[in-house]
Parts: C-alpha cells; sequence; structure tokens
C-alpha cells in the first residue's frame, strides 16, 4: 500500500507542521526522565518517586500497600496531610481521604485541548508547571481512506491545528500534528513508563497502565490545575483486584478479558475503584494486551487500571527504542541497595499480603471469545451463545461492516493476528461480504506494519485504510453504503465504546465490540449469525473453508519503524514571542468569559428544565461527532445541550416544555437557552449513573453557559461529577433514589436548603432540596447527598476552578 502524502495546500502555521525542514522535529519527544548516570545513580524521575515513597512508608510504616497505593501515594503533594486527614491515623485512606497529588505530565487530545487551553491561557501563566502533549487525532473523518481523509481533515480544521500548534509553541508544550496517531497509542510509545502518574483529557487515558503508569482520564479543568502547578485533588480511590490465572487460548485474546469483565460488574460496578490485575496469568499477556485491558476499564466506570510491570513490559520499552528505561526500572527496583529492609525497596507490584476492597478471579484458560453490545459495553454476550442471541433479541444477522484498529486494538499482536487469518482466506479466494475498515493507532504503528507486509495484506483483502486517528470509534465516520439514518443495521468494531449514534450518527446502527480477529473473521462472512471458531465460508471453487486459529506476534523482529518525519513530535522550550492564533471572528474558537460567583445564599427559584430518564452519557449531554467542530467555542457547541436525552415524563428525545408559563414545546437547548436569557437558573433530574462514558468537560461546561445550576440524580460517573464542580455546578445525588426520582418533574421550583452553609463549611453539612409542584402547589422536601470537599466547596464558591486558579495565578 502506498504511502499517504499530503496534499499541498497554502495557510498559516499547519503548512508549517507538516514540512519538516520549516520547524525542528524530534525523533522523540524530550522525555520526562533522564536515564541513570554510569555510577547507578537514579535518574530525576525515580529519585522523587523514591523520597515520595520513603516518606509514605514512614507515615504509614509497615501497612501493606498495593501496587496502585505505591504509585498514587508517591505522588503526594502532602503525604502526611493527605493520608492521616479524616483517615483513623492511616489505616482508613480508600474511600475516605482527599489526595491532593503531583501528577507527572498531562497529555490532551485535540477536542478536548481546545477548551483546556482556552481555560489554562485565561490563568496568565507563562509556561507549564509540568510537561505537557497534544495529540491531534479528533478532528479527521473516516470516510475514503487515510490520504484523503487526512488532507481534507487538515483543509477542514486548519483554524484549530494553527491554535493547538501556536499555543504549544507558546507555552513549551509537544505538538503531535494530525496524521501521528491517536494521544493513548502514542502516549504508550512514547512517555509511559512505570512508576509515573499522567492526567490525560480523554477517559481511555487509563490505556498507559498497561504499561504499569496510574494514568487518569480528566476534564480540562483538572488538566489546567496541573499545568498550573496546584496539587490535583482525588478522592482516594478503593480497589478492586482481579487475579489473573491460566492462558488465553486459541480466538481469545486480552480484549475478551475486559469484555468478560464488563458483564460482570456493569458500567458502574467500577466506579470509585482503581482495577488491579496481579497473579500468575498476568505474565502470560503481551504489553500491548495489558493496556487493551485498561483502556477499557473506563468501560467499568474505574477511576483507573494498572497492572505490574513484567517481562513483556521491558521487552516493549526495548521495541519501542526505550531500553534504557526498562534498565532503570529495573534498577528502581532494587534501590536503595543489597541488605535495606523489604519495604525500603519499592517493587513495581503489590506487596505482599496487600488487601483489596473487593476480589475477582479470572481463569484466563476458561474465557472465551465475547460481543458485548449492542448499545452498551457491558451488555456480555459468549460468541458460543451470540447466533441464538441475535436470533432471539431480532436483531440484524447482515453485517454492514466490519472497524478494526482504535487505540484500543491497534497493537502490532493485534494486526498481526487478523494478518494470519485474512492470509488464509486470501489463499483461499475469499473477500470481506462486509465493508472492512483499518484504523492504525500511529505512524510508528503504520509504518512498522507497511514496512513488514501487514498493510499489503490488508489491501489486498479490500480493506480500506483510514488514517492514524480516532474516526469512526468517535463519531467521524462518513459512510457511503447506503444505509440512511434510522435504518436498522449491524456492525463488528474493535472499538471500547458502543452508545446508540456514536459511531455514524445512526441511532438504529447495533454496534457490537469484539475482538480485532473475530470482527475480522465476521466481516468475510458478512453475518452476525457467524461463528469463526465452527462455522464454514463457502470457497469460489465450493469447498468449505474454516478459520485457522490466528496467530500473531507480541512485537516486531525489529525495533518498531519511526514513521515519517513529517509526522514526529515538535518538542520545543517555551517561546513568549509566538501570538497564540485566534480570530475574533471565528466559529470555532471563542475566548472564555468567566461564570458568575455562587450567590450569597441559597439557590432559591430554581425550574426543573427537564427530567431524563435512562442512560444519560456524555454523549447524550455533548455529542460528538460532527459537534467536534465546535469544541473550542463554548456559545456554538451549546446548541446541542442533551439534545438525545429522553424526557422521563414523555417519552420524546430532545424535547422540554415551558411550564409554567405556557407549556410550549421546544428542543432541550432551544428552552435552556430561552430560560437563560430570561435569567432563570435551572437544574436537570436524571437516573443512575448520570455523565458515563467520555471525560469531555463539555458536558459540564454546556450547562453551566446555559444557566445550570444544579444537576439531581440517581448516581453519577465519576469524571462528570467532578467536571460538574469543577464549573461550578452542584452535582446533588437522592438519598431515597427511586422515592424520591418519582416525585420530582420538568417545571417544578426548588429552592437549596443548607446547601451556602455546606458550601461555606468546606463541605461539611447536610443539604435538602425544597420542592414545589408547578400544577398543584404542594410543597415538600427532598434530603440529598453530596461529595464536595474542601477545595471544591471554594471552587463552587468562585463560580469555578478557573475563577479561583485565575486569581490565585494573579496573586502569585
Amino acid at each position: 500500500m502506498r504511502p499517504i502524502e499530503l496534499v499541498g495546500r497554502s495557510g498559516a502555521a499547519l503548512r508549517r507542521a507538516f514540512q519538516a525542514q520549516q520547524l525542528r522535529r524530534v525523533a522523540v519527544s524530550t522525555r520526562p526522565y533522564s536515564s541513570a548516570s554510569p555510577n547507578g545513580t537514579l535518574p530525576p524521575t525515580y529519585e522523587k518517586l523514591y523520597s515520595k515513597y520513603s516518606e509514605v512508608r514512614r507515615v504509614l510504616g509497615a501497612q501493606r500497600l498495593t501496587l496502585a497505593e505505591k504509585i498514587l501515594y508517591s505522588h503526594l503533594d502532602n503525604v502526611e496531610e493527605s493520608l492521616l486527614s479524616n483517615t483513623n491515623n492511616g489505616k482508613d485512606i480508600r474511600g475516605k481521604a482527599n489526595l491532593k497529588l503531583r501528577p507527572d505530565r498531562v497529555n490532551m487530545q485535540d477536542a478536548s485541548a481546545q477548551m483546556a487551553l482556552l481555560q489554562f491561557i485565561s490563568c496568565n501563566v507563562p509556561r507549564t508547571a509540568i510537561p505537557a502533549s497534544i495529540h491531534c487525532d479528533h478532528l479527521i473523518i473516516g470516510e475514503r481512506g487515510a490520504e484523503e481523509d487526512l488532507a481534507a481533515g487538515i483543509n477542514t480544521n486548519q483554524e484549530v491545528f494553527d491554535f493547538l500548534e501556536s499555543s504549544a509553541k507558546r507555552y513549551g508544550i509537544d505538538f503531535w500534528p494530525p496524521g501521528a496517531g491517536i494521544i493513548h497509542q502514542t502516549v504508550l510509545e512514547n512517555y509511559a513508563l512505570p512508576g509515573m502518574m499522567m492526567l490525560g483529557t480523554d477517559s481511555h487515558s487509563p490505556n498507559a497502565g498497561g504499561l504499569c503508569t496510574i494514568t487518569i482520564g480528566v476534564g480540562g479543568a483538572d488538566a489546567v490545575e496541573a499545568l498550573v502547578g496546584a496539587p490535583w485533588e482525588l478522592k482516594a480511590p478503593k480497589i478492586l483486584g482481579v487475579r489473573l490465572t491460566g492462558q488465553l487460548n486459541d480466538w481469545v485474546s486480552p480484549k475478551d478479558l475486559i469484555l468478560h469483565l464488563a458483564g460482570l460488574l456493569t458500567v458502574r460496578g467500577g466506579t470509585g475503584y482503581i482495577v488491579e490485575y496481579f497473579g500468575p496469568g498476568v505474565e502470560t499477556l503481551s504489553l500491548t494486551g495489558m493496556a487493551t485491558v485498561c483502556n477499557m476499564g473506563a468501560e467499568i466506570g474505574a477511576t483507573t487500571s494498572i497492572f505490574p510491570f513484567t517481562e513483556a513490559s521491558a521487552r516493549y520499552l526495548k521495541a519501542t527504542r526505550r531500553e534504557q528505561a526498562a534498565k532503570d526500572a529495573a534498577l528502581f527496583q532494587t534501590w536503595p541497595g543489597a541488605g535495606a529492609a523489604e519495604d525500603a525497596y519499592f517493587r513495581f507490584k503489590a506487596d505482599e499480603g496487600a488487601q483489596y476492597d473487593e476480589l475477582i478471579e479470572i481463569d484466563l484458560s476458561k474465557l472465551e471469545p465475547h460481543l458485548n453490545g449492542p448499545f452498551t459495553p457491558d451488555l456480555a454476550i459468549p460468541l458460543s451463545k451470540f447466533k441464538e442471541t441475535v436470533q432471539k433479541e431480532g436483531w440484524p444477522e447482515k453485517l454492514s461492516a466490519g472497524l478494526i484498529g482504535s487505540c484500543t486494538n491497534s497493537s502490532y499482536e493485534d494486526m498481526t493476528k487478523v494478518e494470519s487469518i485474512v492470509r488464509a482466506a486470501h489463499e483461499a479466494g475469499l473477500k470481506p461480504k462486509a465493508d472492512f475498515y483499518i484504523t492504525p493507532g500511529s505512524e510508528q504503528i503504520r509504518s512498522t506494519l507497511e514496512r513488514d507486509g501487514t498493510l499489503e495484506t490488508f489491501n489486498k483483502a479490500g480493506g480500506i485504510l483510514l488514517s492514524n486517528a480516532c474516526g469512526p470509534c468517535i463519531g467521524q465516520w462518513k459512510r457511503h453504503d447506503g444505509i440512511e439514518k434510522g435504518t436498522p443495521n449491524a456492525i463488528l468494531t474493535s472499538y471500547n465504546r458502543n452508545f446508540r449514534g456514536r459511531n455514524d450518527g445512526n441511532p438504529a446502527t447495533l454496534n457490537f465490540l469484539a475482538s480485532p480477529e473475530i470482527v475480522t473473521a465476521m466481516a468475510y462472512a458478512g453475518s452476525t449469525t457467524f461463528n469463526p471458531i465452527t462455522d464454514t465460508i463457502t470457497t469460489p471453487d465450493g469447498k468449505e473453508f474454516r478459520f485457522p486459529s490466528p496467530r500473531g506476534k507480541e512485537g516486531p523482529e525489529t525495533p518498531f519503524s519511526q514513521g515519517r518525519e513529517t509526522f514526529r513530535v515538535a518538542s520545543n522550550p517555551p517561546d513568549p514571542s509566538v501570538p497564540v492564533a485566534i480570530s475574533p471572528s471565528s466559529e470555532r474558537l471563542a475566548l472564555l468569559e468567566p461564570f458568575d460567583p455562587f450567590p450569597a445564599g441559597d439557590l432559591t427559584g430554581l425550574r426543573v428544565l427537564v427530567k431524563v430518564s435512562g442512560k444519560c452519557t456524555t454523549d447524550t449531554i455533548s455529542a460528538a461527532g460532527p459537534w467536534l467542530k465546535y469544541k473550542g467555542h463554548l456559545p456554538n457547541i451549546s446548541a446541542n445541550t442533551l439534545n438525545t436525552a429522553v424526557n422521563a415524563e414523555t417519552g420524546e428525545v430532545n424535547a422540554a416544555y415551558d411550564h409554567p408559563l405556557d407549556g410550549r414545546k421546544y428542543t432541550i437547548p432551544e428552552l435552556a437557552r430561552l430560560w437563560k436569557e430570561r435569567g432563570q437558573a435551572w437544574l436537570v433530574v436524571a437516573e443512575h449513573n448520570y455523565g458515563e462514558g467520555s471525560a469531555r468537560e463539555h458536558a459540564a461546561l454546556q450547562p453551566r453557559y446555559l444557566g445550570a445550576r444544579v444537576i439531581v440524580c440517581k448516581s453519577f460517573a465519576r469524571i462528570h461529577e467532578t467536571n460538574l464542580k469543577k464549573q461550578g455546578v452542584v452535582p446533588l445525588t437522592f438519598e431515597e433514589p427511586d422515592r424520591d426520582y418519582e416525585r420530582i418533574g420538568a417545571g417544578d421550583i426548588v429552592d437549596t436548603i443548607g446547601l451556602y452553609e455546606m458550601l461555606q463549611n468546606g463541605g461539611k453539612g447536610d443539604v435538602k432540596l425544597r420542592v414545589t409542584k408547578h400544577k398543584t402547589g404542594e410543597v415538600f422536601e427532598i434530603p440529598v447527598k453530596h461529595q464536595v470537599s474542601e477545595d471544591q466547596a471554594k471552587f463552587i464558591l468562585a463560580g469555578s476552578a478557573l475563577n479561583l486558579l485565575a486569581k490565585n495565578a494573579a496573586l502569585n
């Protein structure tokens, strides 16, 4: 397959971004550590980590710690304050302590980086306090193939890429241009190191946990806290241990491990937990397989996921030209040398005897392939029961497309496994009956697969190679197969998320998540009822063909190809002379105006804008796809707020009524904007796991911009609850969820009782809602709960975290 070439074009910074001779490129980014010196001293990153770990041991003594706890607590700003406050002298840290952390770096994808940088710029600081990177991956639409799509994406999004590049140059942030790859794959290849802690402005940032890195998905305001040098706060997670035994059989992949676990735990089961994998089965997994599992920890609501450092981890570091990092990690685990007490050593695994809050045991040898969906990633169906389930549920039996790759499953191992069965099918004279798309996770992966002949195999099969970008996984997919919106159809993907309408904007598209090899085999059959382990396909010469078991390679025989210089990182020191590129007339970028502070008293006269039923994800609250173009323009993107939410009282999608004025029907964002113009503050009532899914903070920013002051629901997803507080919206949950959800409805008047006092007291105190029914005038009180910390109370009182950060930056 011929290499991708960019079309020539005029225009500003982007042209420079793609001409290596005009912008200094480095083969790899400046590392966040220096290698160990010849005399055996630790590199600076591990010196700092060991120093903090020593403090943790001083404070907690011989207390047994999990791997996640060792890394997390060793990144505390003040170890003693965080671990001994409100924790029964350090005995009850999990779920109680408010950890104030100092991450090592922040990574941002282009869609979320826009708002994060706009907030950072508002703080008026000259540079980031810690290393950071920007990855241009979300804004490229998958349509006709890598070359055309990338060129079109650059042309369409030039203004945004210019803004991101100029911001990176001004503040000293690494800039990965369009075509370089998806953030999570690029971070794994270049930045992730055992023992590090990173924040990423994307919910799938925990992908790096496969390399023994604590990486947490956050909103832009969280990222800005770290970027300006403020400690980042996290309620100490509980630890869910997953003990692995056995070894995966043929056709079973690491993807099936997390698909199975999602079925066990559901999309809420990991909320408030770090998932830590251990046991003898871990040693049988590849590094990229472990990263896949951690990537999809987001689908069970986990704070993050992590694996120990293994021999496979060291092999991956070597394959990605970071052999010294593997040596540094080995040296660190032997520090301070022979003769020290066992607890003096920082091992990249849990302490012997460490206890988990919950424990799940999984025998890898008993797993079978799974397909999860549709419309939710936790509906787990074993392959052996999938045909029966499809027919019972009346789901489409024809498969319209198979899509492999993405940040979750585009590793060398994944792709060479797929290559083995594609090659066998080709030799039998077969081609896929369903459209077949391949998305490499990075230029490094793409280039290596091209060098080693894998892409040529896919090309001969009629596969469509998409850009090194998110594409259809994030809703950037323009289909040309005649499937009209509203037409039921089935697709299979190796992606991580499958909410209704997410991939192609069609709410009738059923997306089932599976491993790349299962997706590929079923694409050849063109059927959702095909079982590649037991069933056959008739070849053109009348023979029956059965797929052989997939066989892949953990990594290339020689180190990964670094790919084209055009797509390498720009890494430069801060240059305050570089202006940030924002046009005053832009429809895509707009500087932020600060939100009003919290009033000096309880909130009164709020009205319920809409009562939402069922799943209300961040996709529901702030859709992606075509709306990604407005990620840097808050007024414009707010026009999609809650536009796929289901009205609990009417069953309609995107419908709200102007009670009690005239009861006229509007779309939800239309009514929200109308109430904003009237000065009518409002709240939303919702069910469980409100804000599930992506880390996108627009799902908090947009309601706040339109006048929301409170969200009350049965339960929240972790990232979204934090994002709301950072934007000055108060997240509350019903004490009696099922009872009280039914008592309150759209148009009802709500006053808070005790909320202002609670905020003034740093998050301490009880809160109630006084509800006046708009139809009957009945008045009653509903007790609610909150998870507001002292710092978060300050954010809410200030109007937003940004308001407070900007004020503090000005004082300093």
